[in-house]
């Protein structure tokens, strides 16, 4: 029979793509579910010696994997052994574990199950266009069997020549797809909880099943008012062109059932719910969540980048061609260059880039730009003459380009962002630099409103019934920030906030908390 399972001691090198105290977590006005108390009140809390074993399994889509690594960096930097579970190629694509965390941190390559539709190869989501993810949903609940395998196997124990992984694993932590591991977890009595990537206000916003069935929602319209759960002024709406796609996250896809079917199976099975976050950055969230999902929610921080390398940092497998565009930000006066980039994985069309360009042309800014090419794009993209036009002020970087490490440059005085928690907390939350918001899909447009309700940045005007926008609209958001004087206000703001919620040592202790709940309740 073919093994499917492959243990690796560590991650490849590879040019990769790349002030509320704890205990108020629990405060609820209703009580925790009745499947929750046999278990509470059996608990001993765990001595801060005792280390775990941690099963981590993130969805494949790199905005998902790589804050489940980081996290598992984190745990392992306490001392406890994870297996980080992925496929072969997303694993070869995520950057090495630091060395000093290799006899902790070792990753399971599970072999992804063809299905009919999906492209060869393909292992994530930024392999597939928006219209074939469900697809690789649908490969992705293939690997349930060889996942029961690997649980077995782990369960076994004394098996692993690596000590701190031959005990049987004491949690599992999972994403929002995988509602078909709660039987293999129950069948070895391995506590399961659920690590959230998007911000606490998306779980706010979908809300559990039981509120969803009291007050349904299926219409655009439904979707662009804040639910009746959430009970204070926010925020947390969407905009119709947001709302349409947010109402298809609660229908099947091509893997026959919806996200939120499966995330609402996984919620109501797990003993925690985890979420990267904190309640200076979404104040009086994390309380609701407690109540109405009726579990303990639990921020594990916003796990912030490490520290920015030096200055002969390379790409990864060696690459030094962004080295041109350094020197250029070392040439540019401080603050005057709005760094640009739209994720990996937003659904960022031809259009939408010909539109960007023109807005950056005309807004007269200093700007270097990571551009994604669209997805199945062939052919011209930039308008006829736009690099020659913005020479000298504007650099467009289609390779790879080290987020952090642009962010981190004197230079850089703003960023225009689709505002993907990662990319927002990247920059916000450890530098603090002012944004300019051009949010897409899910969870972007909550994240945009309330940054802009927070007085940190300018949202660009959108045709809210076809999702367009255009260049003009993209200039004078660039401008308000970056020329006029908007741009200092929401600076000191950005900065101000940035000094509250990207305190470290706060950031270290949430984590520190969330090892102490996963002591208590394994």
């Amino acid at each position: 029979m073919h093994r499917q399972i492959k243990i690796e001691p560590n991650f490849k090198q590879h040019p990769a793509i790349l002030e509320l105290d704890i205990s108020m977590v629990l405060t609820s006005r209703r009580q925790p579910p009745a499947i929750l108390e046999p278990a509470m009140a059996g608990s001993q809390a765990a001595s801060p010696s005792s280390h775990l074993h941690v099963v981590v399994f993130p969805w494949l889509a790199f905005g998902h994997m790589i804050p489940f690594l980081e996290l598992s960096n984190r745990l392992a930097r306490r001392g406890h052994a994870v297996t980080f579970v992925s496929t072969p190629r997303n694993a070869a694509r995520l950057g090495a574990v630091p060395p000093e965390l290799s006899a902790l941190v070792r990753v399971a390559a599970l072999e992804l199950p063809q299905v009919e539709g999906l492209p060869d190869g393909a292992e994530s989501t930024a392999d597939v266009p928006p219209e074939k993810v469900g697809l690789l949903k649908k490969a992705f609940d293939g690997l349930a069997a060889p996942f029961a395998q690997l649980v077995a196997e782990a369960c076994a124990g004394g098996k692993d020549e690596v000590a701190a992984f031959s005990r049987k694993p004491d949690w599992i932590v999972l994403d929002f797809a995988q509602n078909w591991i709660w039987p293999i977890a129950e069948e070895h009595e391995i506590s399961c909880a659920t690590f959230c990537i998007l911000p606490a206000a998306f779980l706010a916003f979908v809300g559990p099943e039981h509120e969803n069935a009291a007050h349904p929602r299926s219409t655009a319209e439904d979707f662009m008012a804040a639910p009746p759960w959430i009970d204070f002024p926010s925020t947390i709406a969407h905009r119709r062109h947001e709302a349409q796609a947010i109402a298809a996250v609660f229908r099947p896809n091509d893997s026959g059932v919806s996200d939120m079917d499966r995330f609402w199976e996984l919620q109501q099975r797990c003993r925690l719910v985890v979420l990267r976050s904190c309640p200076e950055a979404e104040p009086r969230l994390i309380p609701l969540l407690t109540d109405i999902f009726a579990r303990p929610v639990i921020p594990a921080g916003l796990l912030l980048p490490d520290d920015v390398v030096g200055d002969d940092d390379a790409a990864p497998g060696g690459d030094q061609s962004f080295s041109a565009a350094v020197r250029w930000l070392d040439e540019q006066p401080r603050g005057s260059v709005i760094y640009v980039a739209l994720g990996s994985e937003a659904p960022v069309t031809a259009e939408h880039v010909r539109e960007l360009a023109l807005g950056l042309e005309l807004s007269g800014v200093r700007f270097l730009w990571a551009l994604r090419w669209p997805f199945g794009h062939s052919g011209e993209l930039l308008p006829d003459g736009f690099e020659r036009r913005v020479a000298g002020r504007g650099v467009v970087r289609a390779g790879w380009v080290p987020q952090v490490r642009v962010l981190a440059h004197a230079a850089v005085g703003a960023f225009l962002t689709h505002c993907g928690w990662g990319s927002t907390v990247e920059n916000l939350f450890r530098f603090g630099h002012p944004l300019v918001m051009l949010p897409f899909v899910a969870d972007q447009g909550l994240i945009a409103r309330a940054m802009a309700a927070r007085g940190v940045g300018v949202e660009v005007t959108w045709n809210e019934d076809d999702g367009s926008f255009r260049g003009d609209d993209v200039a004078a958001a660039v401008r308000r920030v970056m020329v006029e004087e908007e741009g200092v206000e929401l600076a000191r703001n950005a900065g101000e906030l940035q000094k509250v919620v990207g305190d470290n040592p706060r950031q270290e202790r949430y984590t520190d908390e969330l090892v102490e709940y996963l002591q208590r309740y394994k």
